[in-house]
């Protein structure tokens, strides 16, 4: 295939699906049959792992999904959450199962703030974004028609999350929400290199940012 038939079908394939395919799982146990009204909820990334740890970006974009989508949902920053009830909800001290809320909550500390937060829902996201296969070659060099690149490369990026939805009122795990994605990016170069970037992170995110307003939102 010459290079601008290459670029042109490239082009295409971002434009029309921008190379990700997505996969979305959803059980829910006990979904609020009219939002969560005055409540706030708060979204956690895990970070226990030794081999990985949650994004903080991706934490950020799926509270600002949900607030973008719903304004009347309160979503507590990642960031403030932690530095309010530092250092219970730490990678090392953070609770991993519903039932070590009784426990947390029997500290006056935290249960005053979460009282002052209003926060009935805590979204844990366990998962990362990584690199895959990548293959081609890329030359650049200055003549004496000045600088320029030519090649042709490729990678892939895989995305899993799991969010964990519990519920501080009964203690309980309420849903449970999975995504994978899946995508390949494309880097032509004839003179001037080209990305065509799969948005893999964001299919993601949009995929769990709009299953969990399904189950926080009156609206959907």
């Amino acid at each position: 295939m010459k290079a601008p038939a290459l670029l042109l079908a490239l082009a295409a394939c971002a434009a029309l699906t921008g190379c990700v395919t997505a996969t979305v799982d959803e059980m829910v146990f006990n979904e609020p049959t009219e939002g969560i009204g005055d409540a706030s909820v708060v979204i956690l990334g895990r970070r226990h792992a030794s081999d990985y740890e949650t994004e903080p970006d991706f934490i950020d974009c799926v509270g600002k999904h949900i607030a973008n989508r719903d304004q009347g949902i309160e979503v507590i920053g990642e960031l403030e959450f932690l530095n309010a009830l530092y250092p219970w909800f730490e990678p090392r001290t953070a609770p991993l199962y519903p039932q070590d809320l009784e426990k947390l909550l029997q500290q006056p500390p935290v249960a005053a703030k979460l009282a002052t937060l209003r926060t009935q829902y805590m979204i844990w996201i366990d998962g990362s974004t990584v690199r895959t296969d990548s293959a081609g070659s890329m030359t650049c060099g200055i003549g004496p028609g000045g600088a320029g690149c030519f090649g042709f490369g490729t990678w892939g990026n895989d995305s899993n999350y799991e969010a964990t939805i519990w519920d501080f009122t009964n203690r309980a795990e309420v849903g449970r929400i999975s995504t994978s994605a899946s995508g390949q990016s494309y880097m032509p170069a004839v003179v001037v290199p080209i990305p065509i970037i799969a948005p893999v992170q964001g299919t993601a995110c949009d995929s769990v940012g709009d299953q969990l307003l399904q189950f926080l939102s009156s609206e959907y």
